[in-house]
């Protein structure tokens, strides 16, 4: 059962990063999965649980990848310089979109549960920016630190949509590319 359950949870990771929560069905996971939609509905009794089940894996598992790229570098500049990396692996996967960025678009849209997944991942994201850039410059002001780390989420974020409507690699490559330039990220 568990099997199936990370299979459900794998399919509607990448269904969600290529539409959306508005592009979850369970007939047509199920049919990804090879089992009947109401198999589904037995893990995620309804769209909105099996929304948050994967918007919470997502941040979960970010979490964890942002933690070994700092426990693998200890070296704050090397982690900023790489973290752009861990945003354009999804455009590398059939041009999909962060997960959570992408359902951040349908904010209006989504169940509560969903939207307090999603801000989950947001500061995650900036807590760890933020932590990284403490590091590299431990006298700087804090409220600097945290304007700096969500400037630099939203920048990577955006990057990443812009990118994703060219479907081009380079579009993403080249605002990182302005981002260093600016100072926004180190070179």
């Amino acid at each position: 059962m568990t099997d199936r359950r990370e299979a459900i949870l794998a399919a509607a990771r990448a269904t969600a990063q290529a539409r959306g929560y508005a592009g979850l069905n369970f007939r047509d996971l199920g049919a990804e999965v090879g089992v009947k939609s109401a198999s589904i509905h037995y893990h995620f009794p309804s769209k909105a649980a099996l929304g948050a089940a994967v918007a919470r894996r997502y941040w979960e598992d970010s979490r964890a990848r942002l933690d070994g790229l700092w426990a693998q570098n200890g070296d704050p500049r090397a982690c900023l310089a790489q973290y752009p990396g861990l945003f354009r692996r999804a455009l590398e996967n059939d041009n999909r979109m962060c997960l959570c960025g992408i359902m951040a678009a349908e904010h209006d849209d989504l169940p509560e549960a969903v939207r307090a997944e999603i801000r989950t991942f947001a500061e995650v994201q900036v807590a760890w920016l933020a932590k990284v850039l403490r590091a590299a410059d431990p006298a700087a002001e804090a409220a600097a630190v945290e304007q700096r780390a969500r400037a630099i989420f939203a920048a990577i974020g955006g990057a990443q949509a812009v990118a994703r409507a060219q479907a081009d690699l380079t579009v993403y490559d080249d605002i990182i590319a302005g981002y260093r330039a600016a100072g926004l990220l180190p070179a």
